[in-house]
């Protein structure tokens, strides 16, 4: 079962140390965005796993404020300036690209979350499709990258869902 709760807000003050970093405790992991495409887009994402479900979270600041989309992709490489080093969406099981909870999607496709007149967004979901590490290739997301794009996703648009460029990349690792 796939839930998505969406939200809008960020305090800098929450996240105390902006510096790059992973940090794995337990089955939880914390990955730390970096910019790119030129842009000024920071912030962090939180996997956590428990009882067979993953929740994700995604705090993210310095982005135009609307609708922004977040996906996962298929590679854990942030070095090329655009961020195209990642790769395209994580699709595993060689789906079409869409909505969560509305047919047919990519294991990679997050979504849209909002950001608000300073720039603060954030999203969250809940998830059995993800798994942290356990080595099911349908199912793990270790290894692939973390990606803020410039524009909204439009749900219909193959392979992308035409969500412009690549704002922010973080790798998901250990």
């Amino acid at each position: 079962m796939k839930t998505l709760y969406l939200g809008i807000g960020l305090l800098c003050m929450v996240i105390s140390s902006c510096k790059p970093s992973t940090d794995t405790i337990g089955n939880e992991l914390k990955i730390t965005l970096e910019p790119k495409s030129n842009s000024n887009v920071s912030g962090f994402a939180t996997f956590k796993e428990k009882n067979g479900k993953v929740r994700f979270e995604a705090h993210i600041s310095g982005l135009t404020p609307g609708t922004h989309a977040i996906h996962i992709h298929e590679k854990a490489d942030c070095s090329s300036v655009d961020a195209a080093s990642s790769g395209g969406h994580w699709n595993p099981t060689f789906k079409k690209h869409g909505k969560w909870n509305s047919g047919e999607c990519h294991k990679g496709d997050i979504g849209n979350f909002e950001a608000d007149q300073n720039g603060h967004g954030f999203i969250s979901l809940e998830t059995d499709e993800w798994c942290i590490g356990c080595g099911d290739q349908t199912k793990d997301i270790l290894n692939k990258g973390l990606i803020v794009h410039q524009n909204a996703d439009d749900f219909v648009t193959q392979p992308t869902g035409n969500a412009g460029g690549r704002i922010a990349c973080s790798a998901i690792i250990r």
